[in-house]
C-alpha cells in the first residue's frame, strides 16, 4: 500500500507542469499562432509576385476575305505590358510593409496569448489555494466539533453551538464542491490555451516589492500593438505613393506577324498607353490619404488606450498589494491571536458559536489574501504585456 502511494505522488508531480512548461507549449503548439506564420509565408509570394511582369498577351486573328486579295491575312500578335517607372518597387514596398505587419502582429499575438496562459494560470492557483484551505479548514472544524462533543454536555446552548459548528462544515462542503467545478474548467481552459493537456499545475506565487508607476510605464514603447499600428501606417503610406504613380501610363509594347497566301508576310510593331483622361486615379489618391490619416488616428486612439490600460491595471495592482499585506500585517496577527484563545478553550466547553464566528473570519480573511496575490500577479501580468514581454 505505501508503495502504491508512493507511486502515485510521483506520477503527480511528474505530470505537474510548472508555468514556464505551459507557456513553452503555448509558444510551439498554438493554432493561432501557426495561422499567422502561414499567413506570413504566403504574403513571402507576393514579394515575389511584385518582382514580375503581368503575363503577356498573345492575340490570333484570321479573316473571311479570299486569298487573291491582299487584306486576306492572318495575324499572331504578342502584347506585352511594361509597369510605369517605380511602380514595381511601390508594390513590393507594399508586400515588405504587408510582412513587417504579419511578422509584429505575430509577435503581438504572442505576447495577448502569453497574457491570457499567465491570467489562467493565477485564476486557478487562487482556485486551487481557496480550496485547500477550505479543506483545511474543514477538518479543524470537525476536529474541534469532536473535542467540543466529547467534552461538554447537551444543553440547549451548547446543542445550538453544535449545530452552528455543523451548518458551517455543510457551507464549506458546498464551497468545495463549487471549486471543484470551476477548477476542472480552469484546467480546460488553460489546456486550450496552450494546445496540450495539463492536468496539474505547478505554481509558486507572492507578492514582490511594487515598483514606481514611472519605472514600470517605462517600457510602454516597446508595446507590440502599437508597433502594429505603426507597421499598418507604412503599408498605406506605400500604397499611397503606389496610387500616386497610376497617374503616370504604362507602356505596351506590340508585336505581331501577318500570313498572307497569295502576297508577300510582314511584321508590324507598335506602342501603346493607357490615358487616365477620367481622373479615376485622383481619386484613388484622394482615398489613399484618407486612409493614410485614418490609420493614424487610430494609432493615436491606440496609444491613448495603452496608457489607460496601464493606468487601470497599475491601480489594480497597488490595491491588491496593499489589501495583501493589510491582511497579512494587521488583520491576521490579530485574529490569530483571537483564534488560539478560542481555540483552547473549546475543548473546555466554551461558546461554540464564537469558535466557529472568529473561525470563519480567518477563513475569509485567507480567501481575501490569496485573491489580492492572485489579482496582484494578474495585473503585473498586464503591464507587462503591455510593455510587449513574452515570457
Amino acid at each position: 500500500m505505501k508503495t502504491l502511494l508512493i507511486s502515485l505522488f510521483l506520477v503527480l508531480i511528474l505530470d505537474a507542469q510548472n508555468l514556464d512548461e505551459i507557456i513553452s507549449s503555448t509558444l510551439e503548439k498554438s493554432p493561432s499562432l501557426e495561422a499567422i506564420n502561414e499567413r506570413i509565408l504566403a504574403n513571402k509570394e507576393n514579394i515575389s509576385i511584385s518582382d514580375s511582369f503581368s503575363n503577356p498577351e498573345v492575340l490570333i486573328l484570321t479573316n473571311t476575305i479570299d486569298s487573291k486579295e491582299p487584306m486576306s491575312q492572318s495575324s499572331i500578335t504578342v502584347k506585352q505590358k511594361l509597369p510605369y517607372f517605380g511602380k514595381q518597387e511601390a508594390s513590393k514596398n507594399i508586400a515588405l510593409a504587408q510582412e513587417d505587419v504579419l511578422e509584429n502582429t505575430l509577435e503581438f499575438a504572442k505576447s495577448k496569448l502569453v497574457y491570457l496562459v499567465k491570467v489562467q494560470a493565477y485564476k486557478l492557483w487562487e482556485l486551487e489555494g481557496v480550496y485547500k484551505i477550505i479543506c483545511d479548514y474543514e477538518d479543524l472544524t470537525k476536529q474541534n466539533l469532536a473535542l467540543y462533543e466529547s467534552y461538554t454536555s447537551t444543553s440547549d446552548n451548547q446543542h445550538m453551538g453544535i449545530m452552528s459548528a455543523e451548518m458551517a462544515l455543510s457551507d464549506l462542503r458546498i464551497q468545495k464542491s463549487f471549486l471543484l467545478s470551476q477548477i476542472s474548467s480552469a484546467y480546460t481552459r488553460l489546456s486550450y490555451l496552450s494546445a496540450s493537456k495539463v492536468t496539474e499545475l505547478d505554481l509558486l506565487l507572492d507578492v514582490e516589492t511594487m515598483e514606481g508607476s514611472n519605472s514600470l510605464k517605462a517600457g510602454l514603447e516597446n508595446n507590440l500593438e502599437l508597433l502594429v499600428k505603426d507597421k499598418e501606417i507604412e503599408v498605406v503610406e506605400a500604397n499611397l505613393q503606389s496610387v500616386d504613380l497610376d497617374n503616370y501610363p504604362d507602356v505596351a509594347l506590340v508585336a505581331g506577324y501577318s500570313y498572307r497566301e497569295n502576297f508577300d508576310d510582314f511584321a508590324s510593331l507598335g506602342v501603346g498607353l493607357s490615358l487616365p483622361v477620367y481622373a479615376t486615379e485622383d481619386y484613388k489618391s484622394e482615398e489613399a490619404r484618407r486612409l493614410v490619416l485614418a490609420k493614424r488616428a487610430l494609432r493615436e486612439d491606440t496609444r491613448l488606450s495603452i496608457d489607460a490600460n496601464f493606468q487601470m491595471a497599475y491601480a489594480q495592482m497597488k490595491s491588491a498589494y496593499e489589501t495583501y499585506h493589510i491582511i497579512n500585517d494587521q488583520a491576521l496577527p490579530q485574529l490569530d491571536h483571537m483564534f488560539e484563545l478560542i481555540n483552547s478553550s473549546v475543548s473546555a466547553g466554551a461558546d461554540l458559536f464564537k469558535y466557529i464566528d472568529i473561525l470563519i473570519q480567518k477563513l475569509e480573511l485567507e480567501k481575501r489574501s490569496i485573491s489580492a496575490m492572485a489579482n496582484y500577479n494578474i495585473s503585473l501580468a498586464k503591464i507587462e504585456a503591455l510593455r510587449g514581454e513574452i515570457e
